[in-house]
């Protein structure tokens, strides 16, 4: 297994396959997308041993993120082959959900067990001033066919936005009511070059969670590969909600996931002041190796993040390696 010098166990890898992203939301590429590295993205041989290694130490779930990853457009090869590696059980993918009616079967046909789905608002005028695009009819009809064709697991991500969707719970709870679907509300996190938005649109998830408590709902157990939302349920309620609070006490504590960026850097936290690249380990089929740095490379993992301290490290945008 993975193990840092904190006795955590990494199970679960972020693999970037693209910076690039066709949305201009507010908080990530307000101004488009500013990538020049397409040219440089990990090759499909490379994904295979990249992951292969991955697998051989520990990891069980792989979640294909971006930038936006149905812009690659060997996507479906991407998901084939990380669920082809002996191993990994959970094949999983963060999307804008632009093409996701489109592609949905062929990703689940390749593997795919699971979807998130980024969905700021269940308002066409607020998610169009959000994202930058008029397309949330679409992005629900995309959700609605990935569940329909039996993706076994089908999530939206929302980020809190002070001035957008902080008023919006009761129309979010409506939506799960009657659907079995996971919602995760994501609390907004400073990067280098958002400063001045992150201090006028930042909301605590807390007083969301405490009108989840106060209306009955129920936190669920984790299992060993989940992410770091906190999950709740309630009996009146087909669907959950889900809270990722990374400016919350010890929410570093049990941090089991790692990243690699579209160009093979490993990234030991979301917002490290570096990372480390691995690329010339990648050119070979023998995994021990990269197998060997990994192991190494782990035990420099720090503890904690500093988000509290306003510093995010060297992460410019949020498209940079995957959130």
């Amino acid at each position: 297994m993975l193990t840092d010098a904190y006795a955590r166990r990494f199970s679960y890898l972020r693999l970037s396959v693209t910076e690039s992203c066709n949305f201009r939301c507010s908080y990530c590429l307000p101004d488009g997308n500013d990538c020049n590295s397409r040219s440089s993205e990990l090759t499909l041989p490379e994904i295979r041993r990249l992951v292969t290694a991955f697998a051989k130490l520990g990891t069980r779930k792989v979640r294909i993120t971006g930038g936006e990853p149905s812009l690659r457009k060997d996507l479906t090869e991407i998901i084939a082959t990380c669920k082809a590696v002996p191993g990994v059980e959970k094949v999983a993918l963060t999307t804008n959900g632009y093409r996701l009616k489109r592609d949905a079967l062929a990703w689940q046909q390749a593997g795919l067990d699971a979807v998130n789905v980024s969905v700021d608002s269940l308002d066409a005028a607020t998610f169009h001033l959000v994202t930058g695009q008029d397309k949330l009819a679409d992005i629900l009809d995309g959700i609605a066919h990935a569940r329909a064709i039996g993706i076994k697991q089908v999530k939206i991500n929302t980020v809190l936005l002070k001035q957008h969707n902080a008023l919006a719970l009761p129309d979010f709870l409506t939506f799960v009511k009657q659907q079995n679907i996971a919602l995760r509300f994501i609390e907004l996190m400073r990067t280098g070059d958002n400063a001045g938005f992150y201090q006028r649109q930042h909301l605590s998830g807390e007083h969301i969670q405490q009108q989840l408590l106060a209306q009955g709902w129920q936190l669920n157990a984790k299992a060993n590969t989940d992410g770091p939302a906190l999950e709740y349920s309630h009996a009146g309620y087909q669907g959950r909600i889900g809270l990722i609070m990374p400016y919350s006490k010890d929410f570093c504590a049990d941090c089991n996931r790692l990243r690699v960026s579209s160009l093979g850097q490993l990234y030991l936290c979301l917002f490290t002041d570096s990372h480390q690249d691995m690329r010339s380990l990648l050119q070979s089929d023998d995994s021990a190796p990269l197998m060997r740095f990994l192991q190494q490379a782990v035990q420099g993992k720090a503890f904690s993040h500093q988000l509290a301290e306003d510093y995010s490290g060297s992460t410019r945008h949020l498209a940079q390696i995957g959130g």
